[in-house]
């Protein structure tokens, strides 16, 4: 009988979540419930209420249902201490902001604070404003604290629970589309026009690829990790972020051409996302507490 990866177990401390890090999902979660306020829930109302104005509201939906996600993926790393558990939820995070804040730079004209907009409220200048901040500074604490968190000492605990072959298979397909999809709207945000079943503009265009290349690289790093368990916050992240995109879709069902087959292929690719990622969270372990 092996022994050898048991007992290395016990003999190392599991490596922890760093309280620098910590303290940033903290942040992450306010941030992230204020977007999905914003967004989400007050979709119809962007011009007053968000950075920019977005048109149509579906728009605004879609991108709240990825804050959504975004704040689920943090409040589960938050209470899971151990840093192999949210190593796929943090580079999600990362991809997105750093991908969000150079789509903000291209088109800082759009944004309440610009001369274009004098005639915005007080609320809609401060959003903007706001949101300038948030990422340019994020992403560079971000970078700075993902380093010492992978060098920190410690060492990750062994894979014990392996992904079906078939969620492997499913995983790196839905990654594929979301990947291909994401970086087209990103470099040329015009292809919209023909992969995307409504309206955008080019930043937000580029700003809704951001999410869908941050979910590509977590449903890649899901269908190649191996681990049930490491992956079960990005899971029901995942699973969070399919339903509200159906219930946006729902709520903005008037927006959509359904006789269109973009329409139908981005209905069925979120039905997609529900299953996968329900599956990855049915099938993962519930959490242990490692000691010190």
């Amino acid at each position: 009988m092996h022994t050898a990866t048991p007992t290395r177990v016990r003999s190392h401390r599991i490596r922890r979540v760093l309280p620098s890090m910590r303290a940033l999902l903290v942040v992450f979660s306010v941030l992230t419930a204020l977007a999905v306020g914003a967004l989400y829930v007050l979709a119809e109302r962007t011009q007053d209420v968000f950075a920019w104005t977005i048109q149509p509201p579906l728009t605004a939906a879609f991108l709240g249902a990825g804050y959504a996600a975004g704040f689920v993926l943090v409040v589960l790393s938050l209470r899971d201490p151990v840093w192999a558990h949210s190593r796929v939820a943090v580079l999600t995070i990362l991809v997105f902001v750093v991908l969000t804040t150079i789509a903000t730079l291209i088109h800082i004209d759009r944004f309440h604070f610009m001369d274009e907009f004098a005639d915005s409220g007080f609320l809609a200048k401060a959003a903007a404003w706001f949101w300038l901040g948030v990422y340019i500074v994020v992403p560079v604490l971000m970078l700075a604290l993902i380093l010492p968190q992978e060098r920190s000492r410690g060492i990750d605990p062994p894979p014990r629970h392996p992904v079906p072959v078939w969620l492997r298979l499913a995983l790196a397909a839905e990654s594929l589309v979301l990947s291909l999809t994401g970086a087209a709207l990103y470099v040329v945000p015009a292809t919209s026009e023909r992969l995307w079943p409504w309206t955008l503009t080019p930043l937000t265009a580029r700003v809704v690829a951001a999410w869908l290349l941050a979910f590509g690289l977590a449903t890649a790093l899901a269908a190649f990790s191996g681990d049930l368990r490491r992956l079960r916050t990005a899971a029901i992240a995942y699973t969070v972020f399919g339903l509200m995109v159906i219930g946006a879709e729902i709520r903005f069902r008037s927006t959509m051409d359904w006789d269109d087959p973009p329409t139908i292929t981005f209905a069925l690719m979120t039905v997609a996302v529900v299953l996968t990622g329900a599956a990855g969270w049915w099938l993962a372990p519930a959490p242990r507490r490692f000691r010190r």
